[in-house]
C-alpha cells in the first residue's frame, strides 16, 4: 500500500487526503487487522469497489450514487410506460 501512495503521490503531487482516503484509512488501516497482505488487499478492494464506488455520488450521473441513478432510471422508466 505504502509503495501505492508513493507512486501516487509522484504522479499527482501530493498524497491524496480526500475525505474517502481518511475514512479508508480510519476503517480499514487503524481498526481491522489483518493476517496476510492479501487479506488486507481483499478488505481494502472490498470497501473500494463494493462500498464506496457505489454510495459516492459521480457527477456524470447528476450527483447521484450510482443505485439511486439506476432507482430513479427504473421509476421513470416505469411511469413512462404507465403513461403510454
Amino acid at each position: 500500500m505504502i509503495g501505492t501512495l508513493r507512486v501516487f503521490a509522484l504522479r499527482h503531487g501530493s498524497y491524496p487526503s480526500s475525505a474517502p482516503f481518511n475514512s479508508l484509512k480510519n476503517e480499514r488501516v487503524h481498526v481491522t487487522r489483518y493476517a496476510t497482505r492479501a487479506e488486507a488487499m481483499a478488505g481494502l478492494f472490498d470497501y473500494i469497489e463494493v462500498f464506496y464506488n457505489r454510495s459516492r455520488r459521480h457527477s456524470t450521473l447528476g450527483y447521484k450514487s450510482p443505485i439511486r441513478f439506476l432507482q430513479d432510471r427504473i421509476k421513470a422508466q416505469y411511469e413512462q410506460k404507465m403513461a403510454a
